[in-house]
């Protein structure tokens, strides 16, 4: 009972310091009469969500569909040249240096020539791989080296091919890095699509979200740009 209470209290206190937060958000706005486009109220806010979701639905799922196609490519991208990396030395040596250089160049400076050579819906989506890549990668690539020096050295006695010591022990050493990698990359991917949509902009049909924050600023519709980043 005890582990079961406090379970509950560790998800009841954020969610009571959140609702705290929010009541204290209302009554400062009400109180000292802030106009909306300065700072809206979360009932507002809500009310804003409520009449603006049929544009902020469709917004909503150009971004996501993007962010999970470049999630899913740079697992398949990240996992796989880790593996390659993994297998053969002079392959990690010779580009491992080519992901470090795309990791640390900033977003905002890549998506504009990415716009000059691609179409804006492409750029974005490989904006946000890019992003997404490096994490998995790395940590993929330190979660194959990661295995138990001992156990390699096991599976060399016993003559074992490279190809059994890859699937019997390196990718279960390296099951947990990948997951963390995924973790972050997943997050990365979100921000990297937002970020390129700001930099592409777009209209109609297909516009994503940062579309959508841009063109709530530019109109001082407040509401509307706070609930879309919540």
């Amino acid at each position: 009972m005890s582990g079961s209470a406090g379970r509950l209290s560790q998800w009841l206190l954020p969610l009571a310091v959140f609702c705290g937060a929010l009541a204290l958000w209302e009554i400062v706005v009400r109180v000292r009469e802030i106009p909306p486009y300065v700072l809206p109220a979360p009932s507002l806010i809500a009310k804003t969500l409520v009449q603006d979701w049929s544009t902020l639905s469709g917004s909503l799922l150009v971004t996501l569909r993007i962010t999970f196609e470049a999630l899913f490519a740079a697992v398949i991208g990240g996992a796989g040249l880790a593996i390659l990396f993994a297998q053969w030395r002079w392959a990690e040596r010779s580009f491992f240096p080519f992901a470090i250089v795309l990791q640390v160049t900033p977003i905002v400076a890549i998506a504009p020539l990415l716009l000059v050579y691609l179409e804006s819906e492409t750029a974005v989506l490989v904006c946000a791989f890019l992003v997404a890549f490096f994490p998995i990668l790395s940590n993929t690539a330190l979660g194959l080296a990661s295995a138990d020096h001992n156990l390699v050295d096991l599976f060399d006695l016993h003559r074992a091919s490279r190809f059994k010591q890859l699937i019997h022990l390196r990718l279960p050493a390296a099951l947990p890095y990948f997951l963390g990698g995924l973790r972050i990359g997943g997050g990365l991917a979100l921000i990297g699509a937002i970020v390129a949509e700001i930099a592409a902009g777009s209209a109609g049909q297909g516009a994503g979200l940062a579309f959508r924050i841009v063109e709530a600023g530019y109109r001082l519709n407040i509401p509307t740009c706070s609930r879309r980043w919540r």
